[in-house]
């Protein structure tokens, strides 16, 4: 699994598109709940996470979410970063917001690869052999100590 992430409007979908291109997408805005099992790749994420939160039927697959690597270990996903520490005065958009973030996390654990897109131009911040085997800065702790 791969994922890329960055801000709204950061040019990711377009880096994915040069970097992936035979990959067939599914968009998280409208897709099938179920595309996820089998599709190449799925950009936002954060709008098909925000979907199953407000709709009954997409709540079984937030779960899903979080072993997606297991399920369909060459999905290439694509979602905005939500948040930067913000917090809404809305419920909902606390909720949502925190879902994003922890399934994101999660996700970006699994994968073997995250890049990063400011401005169109990516960077790989996560390349690793596998799920969950996350590649450390040599000589420092994860706190930079």
């Amino acid at each position: 699994m791969k994922m890329i992430i960055g801000g709204s409007f950061q040019g990711k979908t377009q880096y994915a598109r040069r970097k992936f291109p035979r990959i067939v997408w599914a968009d998280g805005r409208d897709c099938p709940y179920d595309a996820v099992r089998t599709c190449g790749g799925i950009c936002h994420l954060e709008a098909y996470i925000r979907r199953a939160m407000q709709e009954e039927e997409g709540e079984p697959y937030l779960e899903l979410l979080t072993g997606l690597a297991g399920i369909n270990p060459g999905i290439v996903i694509i979602s905005d970063e939500i948040g930067y520490g913000l917090v809404p005065a809305d419920s909902f958009e606390r909720r949502y917001r925190e879902t994003v973030g922890r399934i994101c996390t999660r996700l970006a654990s699994d994968a073997e690869q995250v890049d990063r897109v400011v401005c169109g131009v990516g960077t790989t911040i996560k390349t690793g052999p596998g799920p969950g085997k996350e590649q450390a800065v040599q000589g420092r702790t994860a706190c930079g100590e």
